[in-house]
């Protein structure tokens, strides 16, 4: 069955190879949803690979099914990385290509870094020279090129925003397999398209990603309530002030048994007594997480500036618990429940997850409804639910977000063991269409993250306003929609031909 496809492809001369027989592991990803088998799987042994695969793609018209996708460490949801019949580019193979730090010389600290590198890598990189990226995400497995085709978010992006607001410059082969070096001041178009742009308009090749000093410690500490409304008003409060924690993240501990999960594993509490006697007594309680920087030399300034922070804070007090820790260790911190999954065979199960972003006008109608009716008790997996700042968003990119300078990322991470009952992927996806037809209906003014719709119409309306710019620039950067098919944005050779 692919022999034509060889054929097809026999004309390129080329660093790397195609390959056929690992074609079917190529049709699966983090969701363990869907699966859609390609034609071939290029290896690229240089940029010039996939530009060549690219180009040659396009060279073959509007007649040809060939499409092309790039595949970072394959932790899309529903098939985004993946090519029915068509190319996978295993961006991993450029690994390792001139990750290089630069820094002194009277210019801001950077690296530039392969779009197939892990951020783990980047970050073990970066810290042989006491630096590190200003902006992460809560898992580092996963490569600099994918995350920055989606936002990047996690606790700091209330502070320096989205891994996608902290980029100088991008190296991009075009859905005309052409070579792009872009920036602010260079192909400026290209370059905000490319942020946020889902794959649309061309493979992130390289990056080059803004430092700042890294430390070597933290102080990770986690805190409970049992009202929303507090939760939610410290959070806010948290993110705007001055001086505050360098991360914040929220989530949610939704057990009606009254036995409380792992939350505190490995934490110290402030007060062991009262902390042995608290009982949940079956209430939805909220986690608040928080991390304070410190060196060596400076942990009593740390324990200072923490305790005062604290202070302002209205959290059940028997339930303070904290830990220190390396900054390597606490941002890999999700890698270390990984290794815990994939020994109990947990790792390789369907996640369907739903991470949506929602105004802060409507997050405590969102809670009442999700939280206190829809949700009936765990979901599987954590429940995420952290403010951030608009103002650190470039607006420029293709990330769509709500129209509020405050807005919540909730993140229903779940996980669907079985076949059937509350741990199959239906019950998960039941729950999933009951909130957002509730975000619907309500008219919350959510937008979903991560989204995977399945028609133009429903692009359109998560777009909105945006959409004519979005539609302009894949005419322009890939006229023959050969990019990210698994998006299911554009459907191939759907645009006209305009050279």
């Amino acid at each position: 069955m692919h022999v034509p496809d060889a054929d097809v492809l026999s004309p390129l001369t080329l660093d790397g190879h195609f390959t056929f027989h690992d074609a079917p592991a190529m049709a699966r990803d983090f969701g363990n949803r869907c699966s859609l088998l390609p034609a071939a799987v290029l290896h690229p042994g240089s940029v010039s690979d996939i530009a060549a695969a690219v180009g040659h793609v396009f060279s073959l018209g509007e007649r040809s099914p060939l499409t092309v996708a790039a595949r970072g460490h394959g932790h899309s949801l529903m098939c985004q990385s993946q090519a029915a019949g068509g190319i996978v580019v295993k961006m991993e193979s450029l690994r390792g290509d001139r990750l290089q730090v630069v820094h002194g010389g009277g210019v801001p600290p950077f690296v530039d870094a392969p779009g197939g590198e892990l951020w783990i890598n980047v970050l073990h990189e970066t810290l042989k020279y006491g630096l590190a990226p200003k902006s992460w995400t809560d898992y580092l497995h996963l490569t600099v090129g994918g995350t920055l085709s989606n936002a990047g978010v996690s606790g700091q992006a209330f502070r320096h925003g989205p891994q996608v607001s902290n980029v100088n410059q991008l190296e991009i082969v075009t859905g005309r397999g052409d070579v792009v070096t872009c920036s602010p001041e260079e192909n400026a178009d290209l370059f905000y398209a490319a942020l946020g742009g889902l794959g649309q308009f061309g493979i992130i090749t390289r990056a080059r990603i803004a430092l700042e000093p890294a430390p070597k410690m933290v102080r990770w500490i986690r805190v409970l309530y049992s009202d929303f409304a507090s939760f939610t008003e410290d959070q806010e409060m948290l993110i705007m002030a001055e001086k505050t924690f360098d991360y914040i993240e929220g989530f949610v501990i939704i057990n009606r048994t009254g036995i409380l999960n792992n939350w505190r594993t490995s934490f110290k509490p402030q007060d062991p007594v009262q902390a042995s006697r608290f009982q949940s007594d079956g209430r939805v309680l909220y986690c608040l997480e928080l991390t304070k920087k410190f060196n060596g030399d400076d942990v009593d300034t740390m324990e200072q500036e923490v305790t005062a922070l604290l202070s302002r804070l209205g959290y059940i007090r028997s339930t303070m618990f904290h830990t220190d820790v390396t900054y390597l260790e606490f941002l890999d911190r999700v890698h270390t429940s990984e290794v815990k999954l994939r020994a109990q065979g947990l790792w390789e199960v369907p996640h369907p997850w739903l991470n949506l972003l929602i105004p802060r006008s409507s997050i405590q109608i969102f809670a009442k409804e999700v939280f206190g009716k829809i949700l009936k008790d765990s979901n599987n997996g954590p429940i995420l639910l952290y403010p951030v700042n608009k103002s650190k968003w470039d607006n420029r990119t293709s990330v769509v977000i709500p129209d509020e300078e405050i807005f919540y990322l909730v993140g229903f991470l779940s996980s669907a063991p079985s076949l059937s009952g509350h741990g199959s992927v239906a019950h998960a996806m039941n729950l999933n269409n009951q909130i957002v037809e509730f975000c619907e209906e309500a008219d919350i003014g959510m937008k979903q993250y991560l989204a995977a719709y399945t028609t133009q119409q429903q692009w359109k309306a998560h777009f909105g306003a945006r959409w004519e710019t979005f539609e302009r620039r894949k005419h322009t950067y890939d006229p023959l929609a050969i990019l990210a098919p698994g998006q299911r944005i554009f459907p191939k050779a759907s645009l006209p031909l305009s050279l």
